[in-house]
């Protein structure tokens, strides 16, 4: 760091300060426009992003569904016919 401080103070000499001056101006320029392209991406992006709302159904039997039927056990335990019947 030294060694470039040394080599710019040579060749730029009274004039550094304008030169710092005008590098740091020309910096700040560069970060304000990335930021205005960053802007631009979040603003394109939250456009696109947002959800569309399903459409509404148009007849009441598609806005009610049948849930499937429940297990009911028999409340009698099943008795074996006797093997005569078996023919």
């Amino acid at each position: 760091m030294i060694i470039i401080m040394i080599v710019a103070l040579l060749l730029f000499g009274n004039r550094l300060p304008q030169v710092a001056r005008s590098v740091g101006r020309s910096f700040m320029e560069f970060k304000k426009g990335l930021q205005g392209i960053e802007d631009e991406l979040r603003s394109a992006t939250a456009e696109t992003a947002k959800p569309t709302p399903p459409k509404a159904r148009e007849n009441e039997e598609d806005k009610q569904t049948n849930p499937a039927p429940k297990f009911v056990p028999p409340s009698v335990e099943p008795q074996e016919e006797p093997a005569s019947r078996q023919a």
